[in-house]
């Protein structure tokens, strides 16, 4: 039997975290790179987000990473539009209430989120805003990762999501990582940097 393999890859900007769509959409076999039959994403960053997305051939990792008894760190850089205040700073730590499925609403655990300087050597994107429009970045780790969570976070406390990149998964880190790249891991680091037992 073929052992299993592993990757990261930092996806760009105007893809989806799929290989087949029914859509005209930009798809993760157009990396420039040759996956192995079989390989999926594990879990999915939004077709505006950037940023680490870890991919395999192992269908058990999406279970043990997303749906095993001990939550996992996510770490995102946001930007958005105007300048974050600490106390909304701390109405995002604390818990806030966004909207879920059905009408529903859902209050999000309590997170780590700080106010960072603009990164350095972040890939260029198109400016969505203006040189001199007021933004901020902010660095926010979740345990969780509800459909657009941290887009909706961000909007319950009246800012605009402008840029949102995954950076890192538990240990492993996107680095310097452009986007469209991608690196194959063995399986022991893998495992041993996302903390999961097999």
């Amino acid at each position: 039997m073929q052992a299993h393999r592993y990757f990261i890859v930092y996806k760009p900007v105007n893809m989806v975290s799929q290989f087949v769509s029914t859509h005209e959409v930009n798809l993760l076999h157009q990396l420039d790179f040759v996956f192995p039959e079989g390989t999926h994403a594990i879990g999915r960053l939004d077709q505006n987000s950037e940023g680490l997305l870890l991919l395999t051939t192992n269908k058990k990792i999406t279970k043990l990473l997303f749906q095993g008894p001990v939550p996992h760190n996510r770490t995102y850089l946001v930007q958005v539009k105007n300048i974050v205040s600490p106390a909304t700073i701390e109405k995002l730590a604390g818990g806030i209430e966004i909207s879920a499925t059905h009408g529903q609403s859902f209050r999000t655990t309590p997170c780590l989120v700080k106010k960072i300087e603009s990164p350095l050597n972040l890939a260029e994107v198109e400016k969505p805003l203006h040189k001199n429009a007021e933004n901020s970045w902010l660095e926010i780790t979740l345990t969780e990762g509800r459909f657009h969570q941290v887009r909706k976070m961000v909007a319950a406390v009246n800012h605009k999501c402008i840029r949102l990149i995954r950076t890192s998964i538990e240990d492993i880190h996107i680095g310097t990582l452009q986007p469209g790249e991608v690196i194959e891991f063995n399986e022991n680091d893998f495992f041993r940097l996302l903390k999961l037992n097999a």
